[in-house]
């Protein structure tokens, strides 16, 4: 193991593995509904549309619970407000698999996406707040990395696991395995797992009389971090989703792939993400949050436009490689997200603010997604993807121009001095 994971000590490693099991189980759970579209049209009677309109409301629904879970746990603690969302989207990934009719699923997804949206940012916040700041970057860049290992999950679900088994039975076994996460409430204990630096901030909120509430990200000296930051989220995760979200389609419809074998090369994109995440997190820390991604948001760019528009055809000699260096980027940047919001925001409001600004992107990526097929009415599927993908990332750039430069940051509480020196700052715009 690397020096950072050898300087851990015993309760930072359980809550290293659990958060990064965790991360890996609940982007399958997320992503599973997009790859198993085709499936869904099949098997249960939906229409493109619809699927569409459920993947926004889960969307929407997760940026509800991600800012929910975020305030509990700055008000409740981390371990245990995490254990909930484990155990909530773990609950309704199954319920899931007992719809009958598009209503039924489309509530089945809402509830579920109320927990998927919390747990990313509540894991991030625990395990940021116990790491050395020189290694900020890396460790959690290393648990984001387990968001490509969920997505070739869902691709293997979604694919050869769903084809496996008749078009009406394939998608609900699929959606029942995803009950299989909550077995990680039991590796966090709910009281001793909160770091030192968010009980010693608690103390000092309660010994000034002062409370958090939902709104305290949104007070003047807060609002512009808040924005900027929710902004990139929303670029960062809009040109991923207008691009992810119909891959399986694409390769289906434009490439002539079968359902199965597309399932096979999205596995191999996720495979290119994993690589994609360790890089970023071990970049960040030298060269810096808002430099990491303006360049894997260019190289987003770049290899998705040859992905999507290459002569290739069905040539998978060609298309598993492209695939990999695609994913590379597609996944990659998401790795800074973690680090760079635990040091934007001060202890008190670290769990609001983080869950808040990731997930007003993710609830805002529904956006793109409808936007991809709306524009696919008008143009190739192949085109919308690109040109609402493309979009997003020219957002995202924009915002870290706005954003100050974190790496390497100690964790402060609102009434260090030295963060109420970052608040006040104007960023130089590069």
């Amino acid at each position: 193991m690397t020096s950072w994971y050898r300087a851990m000590d015993g309760k930072t490693r359980r809550v290293f593995w659990t958060c990064s099991f965790g991360w890996a189980m609940d982007t399958a759970d997320g992503l599973v509904f997009q790859y198993m579209i085709p499936v869904l049209i099949a098997g249960l009677g939906i229409t493109l549309a619809q699927a569409s309109m459920i993947t926004s409301a889960n969307y929407i629904a997760a940026a509800v619970g991600g800012w929910l879970g975020g305030w509990l746990c700055d008000r409740y603690g981390r371990a245990r407000i995490l254990q909930f969302t484990i155990a909530w989207f773990s609950f309704f990934s199954f319920v899931s698999g007992f719809a009958h009719n598009f209503h039924e699923l489309l509530a089945a997804r809402l509830l579920q996406g109320i927990g998927f949206g919390a747990e990313w940012a509540v894991g991030a916040v625990l395990l940021g707040e116990m790491l050395n700041p020189k290694d900020r970057g890396k460790v959690l860049g290393v648990v984001h990395s387990g968001a490509a290992i969920g997505s070739g999950i869902a691709a293997l679900m979604a694919g050869p696991v769903a084809s496996a088994f008749p078009p009406e039975y394939g998608w609900r076994i699929v959606f029942w395995a995803g009950s299989l996460p909550a077995i990680l409430i039991f590796f966090i204990r709910r009281g001793s797992d909160d770091s030192e630096v968010f009980k010693a901030a608690r103390k000092a909120s309660q010994a000034a009389g002062r409370k958090v509430h939902l709104g305290t990200i949104f007070t003047p000296k807060l609002l512009p971090i808040t924005v900027f930051a929710a902004l990139l989220a929303v670029g960062g995760q809009g040109a991923g989703f207008a691009v992810s979200n119909y891959l399986t389609t694409f390769l289906h419809n434009e490439r002539g792939l079968s359902t199965s074998v597309a399932g096979y090369c999205v596995l191999f994109n996720s495979a290119g993400g994993f690589f994609g995440f360790v890089t970023n997190a071990y970049l960040s820390d030298r060269l810096g949050r808002r430099t990491i991604f303006r360049l894997f948001g260019l190289g987003f760019i770049l290899t998705s436009s040859l992905y999507l528009f290459g002569p290739w055809g069905a040539n998978l000699a060609l298309l598993i490689p492209l695939g990999l260096i695609y994913g590379f980027f597609q996944f990659g940047i998401y790795a800074s997200f973690g680090p760079y919001f635990t040091e934007l925001f001060p202890t008190e409001v670290r769990g609001t603010g983080q869950a808040f600004c990731y997930n007003f992107g993710r609830a805002t990526s529904g956006l793109f997604f409808i936007g991809v097929g709306t524009l696919s009415a008008h143009m190739v599927l192949s085109a919308a993807m690109a040109t609402m993908a493309i979009g997003a990332i020219v957002l995202a750039v924009i915002a870290t121009l706005f954003l100050p430069e974190t790496a390497g940051r100690a964790l402060r509480g609102m009434d260090d001095p030295a963060e109420r020196e970052v608040l006040e700052e104007v960023p130089a715009g590069a």
